[in-house]
Formats: structure tokens, sequence, C-alpha cells
């Protein structure tokens, strides 16, 4: 699935992720419908069945779920070719909410790269581990978010994953929300749009560099 702006009038592409139990219409319902960023292509792959892999993500590693983990990234590659040939030369973003928000951190944190993503409820897949992959982010801009008493992001496993984004270069921008329920609130929405805005202008999305 596809949306926002024409792929030839685009000034920013970016392949947007949903959660377990999900399609890429919630994505659209609840994040892009409510963002004022015009100049944004946005590609939405869907996970079969509703869910990108069977495990939560704090569960211990296991081959069954790293086999599932390279398939789902496997996807997440694909849309990620289709956003690139379809918007050369243009900026590409990574959004992702809850199982799809995991699926963005994993997909840097193994090499692969981004001009700039978004982990909206999300940790490490395997966040009890501490051989987790790891690769250097240099400069990136994350914006990652998360509420205090989420059901299936638990506090630790995201400030883990935060910390590891930080560790690798990233440049990280982070909000915790009180008692927020598992979705994607204004506060997000707002500070997504302002960096979909700002990179589509060309200018830097978190401010100059220190």
């Amino acid at each position: 699935m596809t949306s926002g702006a024409q792929a030839d009038r685009a000034r920013a592409v970016a392949v947007v992720l949903h959660g377990r139990g999900q399609e890429p219409a919630y994505m659209r319902e609840a994040l892009l419908s409510r963002l004022s960023a015009e100049s944004v292509r946005y590609v939405l792959p869907d996970a079969p069945g509703q869910s990108w892999y069977d495990a939560k993500a704090v569960d211990p590693p296991t081959p069954e779920t790293e086999t599932q983990l390279s398939d789902a990234l496997g996807r997440v590659a694909e849309a990620v070719a289709v956003a690139r040939s379809e918007c050369a030369g243009v900026p590409l973003v990574l959004i992702g909410f809850s199982q799809g928000a995991c699926l963005v951190a994993e997909y840097l944190m193994r090499g692969d790269r981004a001009d700039m993503a978004a982990m909206l409820t999300g940790c490490r897949v395997g966040a009890v581990s501490d051989a987790l992959p790891t690769a250097q982010l240099d400069g990136m801009p994350i914006y990652c978010a998360n509420g205090n008493t989420d059901p299936w992001i638990p506090p630790w496993a995201f400030d883990k994953a935060v910390a590891g984004f930080v560790a690798m270069g990233a440049r990280v921008r982070s909000d915790v929300f009180p008692g927020r329920p598992h979705e994607i609130s204004a506060g997000e929405i707002a500070e997504i749009d302002r960096m979909l805005v700002s990179l589509c202008e060309g200018r830097p999305v978190f401010g100059p560099a220190p």
C-alpha cells in the first residue's frame, strides 16, 4: 500500500510499519491522516497474518524467532527498495509502531540505513539478551516514544533500546508519556510531523549538531 505525495513530487519517502494484529490501514488512519507534511510519499508493507513474528519482543531469543525476524526484515528491505526506486534521491524515513517499531530498531541495528527514523512504542527483539547485533548510526536522527505503563513494551526494554541507539552514535529524542494507552498519541504525531517538515525543507531534523 502507498499513500501521501505522488512519487515524482515527493521530497521524502517513508516506510511505515504496523504493529501486531494490525494492517497498513491502521497506520494510515492513526498516523498518516493526522500529519500535515504534504511532500512525503508513504510505503506501507503488510505483515502476513497481521504479525511480523510470533514471540514477544522481550522474550529470550530463539532460533524460531530469529528465522521469523529475518523474514520480516527481508520484507522491510523489500519495502525500502520500492521506496528508493519510486523516489530516488530523496531522504528515506523509517517509522514503526509497536511490533513495527521493534523492526525499525532491528533494521537499523543490524547495519541498514535511513535518513531519519521513529520507534513508537518499541524495543530490541530479544531485549533480555546482552548479545544483540549493533551497528554504527553516525548521527542518524531517531525519535523514540513509549508509555510508562505500556502492556507490551516495558520501560526497561524501551530505555535499553534508546541507550543502544545513543551508544551507536544516533541523535536521539525520547519521550515517555505517563499513562498513555498502547496507541500513537497526539504528542508523537506532532513530533513526527515536525521532523518530516524539517526533512522535506532540507533543515536539520533536531537542529544543528553540537
